[in-house]
């Protein structure tokens, strides 16, 4: 493999390969294929493209104006390059679970001609790595016709379900440059309180997913005192880290994979992207594997953290829009809940701070607003989490419901949504 490199070509050659029309799709997160992308919203000669991904970091030049006639950008979970888009009608966006995903490449309901990739740079056997995002790249690569890649000399070569054959590349091109990356945000008091409700929640050698922001950093911060954790998750970030040099994190109490950090792709600091480096204690899988129900629920007590934007007071969560506007995605929140629901002694958690914009918004609504999609229905919904306290909705009618999120709903508001149930017969609160 001494001679790899002088197959390498300028990133625009490697666009020439695309034909008009076809399904593309693109690595996403840390690892999106950013020179690629230049190239490919440089090529004024392509018309037609459809364009798959998962959030994009980094620029996202096609996502700029309305080039929707040369390449039609599809957010199976979008990110803040294509929320302008989508709204304006430039993109799309389609609601799938990120657990579907690969089935609709594999069985060629979405056929796919070419996968821009992000890769590291081939070992001594032939094999490149997916490296930080394995989640819908892993099906792409093994379904599309074309494999087009920028080969990063700093991309992390991580374990798992990971290999791509440098031999089944079709062009590529070589980078040597940094991964986008995310500092932890500081925390806020009222992440910090959330954090500490879901903390006592956590018993020692549970099994965690939790994904990434504040919310996920403050309750890793307080799980220091906990013993034989285990993890699988859909995505981790820095406060995983921690736990795992402390000795917190051990996966030994794990029915799946012990021993193991098992995840779909990974998005944080410098020091995450270095923890995953040829780290064989992180297991890479695909996205239909890591949030596949009948898998985790094999781990006892799994405990599932997922956010949301709105709830009403009969438990419908909204994650993915505000309004009609798409912020988001499905992702894996109904995977996990319901994996967790399904685990012995599992706890399926939605936590969110009490308001918005300011505080002068609730988030714990009657109503989910106008266009508001319901990611985790009411059927699914067990623990909810604010700044105010922590309730259990399982096995609760629709009574008990709006009272307990009445009463984890902001003080300033809580008057105002026992006024609005006051005409609604099934849904009536005392005082």
């Amino acid at each position: 493999m001494d001679d790899w490199k002088s197959k390498a070509v300028a990133p625009g050659d490697c666009i020439k390969l695309l034909k008009n029309n076809n399904n593309v799709y693109i690595h996403g997160a840390a690892a999106t294929p950013t020179p690629l992308l230049q190239a490919l919203s440089d090529n004024h000669d392509l018309h037609g493209l459809k364009l798959f991904h998962l959030h994009l970091e980094g620029q996202v030049p096609f996502a700029e104006g309305d080039r929707s006639e040369g390449a039609l950008s599809v957010s199976m979970f979008t990110g803040p390059a294509l929320r302008a888009p989508i709204a304006a009608g430039h993109a799309d966006y389609m609601p799938v679970f990120l657990s579907d995903i690969p089935g609709l490449f594999r069985s060629g309901q979405i056929p796919l001609d070419a996968a821009l990739l992000q890769l590291s740079p081939p070992d001594s056997h032939g094999f490149c790595s997916l490296g930080t995002s394995v989640d819908t790249a892993r099906a792409a690569a093994d379904s599309a016709k074309l494999i087009i890649a920028e080969i990063n000399m700093r991309m992390p070569r991580t374990h798992g379900s990971t290999l791509v054959k440098f031999d089944d590349i079709d062009a590529f091109t070589i980078s040597d440059r940094p991964l986008i990356e995310h500092q932890p945000r500081p925390e806020t008091p009222v992440d910090g309180r959330i954090g500490e409700l879901i903390a006592n929640l956590i018993e020692d050698r549970s099994t965690l997913q939790v994904g990434v922001g504040a919310i996920p950093d403050a309750v890793l911060s307080r799980l220091r005192g906990k013993a034989d954790l285990g993890v699988h998750t859909e995505t981790f970030s820095d406060g995983l880290v921690e736990l795992v040099r402390l000795g917190v994190v051990t996966n030994r109490y794990k029915a799946l994979s012990p021993g193991r950090i098992v995840t779909s792709f990974v998005s944080g600091s410098r020091g995450v992207l270095d923890f995953v480096d040829d780290n064989p204690l992180v297991h890479f899988l695909p996205c239909d594997e890591t949030n596949d129900t009948a898998l985790i629920r094999k781990n006892d007590r799994v405990v599932a953290v997922n956010s949301a934007i709105q709830i009403d007071l009969s438990g419908q969560v909204c994650a993915d829009s505000i309004g009609h506007k798409i912020y988001s995605g499905i992702g894996g929140q109904v995977d996990f809940i319901r994996g967790a629901a399904l685990s012995k002694g599992g706890k399926p958690i939605i936590a969110l701070p009490s308001t918005a914009q300011k505080g002068t918004v609730s988030r714990i609504v009657m109503e989910l607003s106008p266009g508001a999609g319901v990611v985790t229905t009411r059927g699914h919904i067990h623990w909810v989490v604010t700044e105010y306290g922590a309730v259990n909705l399982h096995g609760k009618t629709l009574r008990q419901r709006a009272e307990l999120l009445i009463s984890i709903a902001h003080p300033d508001f809580r008057q105002e949504l026992r006024s609005t149930l006051a005409g609604v017969r099934h849904f009536v609160v005392g005082e």
